[in-house]
């Protein structure tokens, strides 16, 4: 069985819906997946849009999420949902804004592409605090045992 993220509310490369975004809620959306392959001792989860500030002139990858130390049995993520209610284990990274959890996507112009990136690790990562993505991908080099990715697209109404 492959290894795959997905969503209940977008499909991959399709729209995600406003209520997500900070046009809406700014509410991490559902996520699920499939069994990652044996050995895996822990996921990473990052969110982040490598068309920042501009699609057309990208100058940076903006994170918007990084969770770390999911258990691989988790298997999904409810919509909404709040660190105390993480899986036992999970770690949270911060993201872009500064804080640590989930922040939507809010793009400045354009449509965005938000990867939602699944990694199947075979170590558990020591906790590293108030850790960034580049600091969590640095401790994951050489253990990744699988990997997958779905992306969301957006546009602000006012862009479209």
């Amino acid at each position: 069985m492959t290894f795959e993220i997905t969503s209940p509310v977008f499909a991959d490369k399709t729209k995600m819906p406003a209520l997500y975004t900070c046009e809406g809620r700014n509410i991490s959306p559902p996520l699920q997946w499939t069994a990652p392959p044996a050995g895996t001792k822990s996921l990473v989860l990052i969110n982040d849009d490598p068309d920042a500030p501009d699609p057309a002139a990208p100058k940076m990858t903006w994170v918007h999420w990084v969770l770390y130390n999911l258990p691989p049995e988790a298997g999904s993520l409810p919509e909404a949902v709040q660190d105390k209610d993480l899986p036992k284990g999970t770690l949270i990274g911060t993201n872009d804004r500064q804080f640590a959890g989930y922040s939507g996507p809010c793009p400045p112009i354009g449509t965005h592409r938000y990867f939602f990136k699944l990694y199947a690790l075979d170590t558990v990562l020591p906790d590293m605090g108030n850790t960034t993505k580049a600091e969590v991908v640095k401790k994951m080099e050489g253990h990744i045992l699988a990997q997958t990715e779905m992306i969301g697209l957006y546009v602000k109404k006012e862009n479209a």
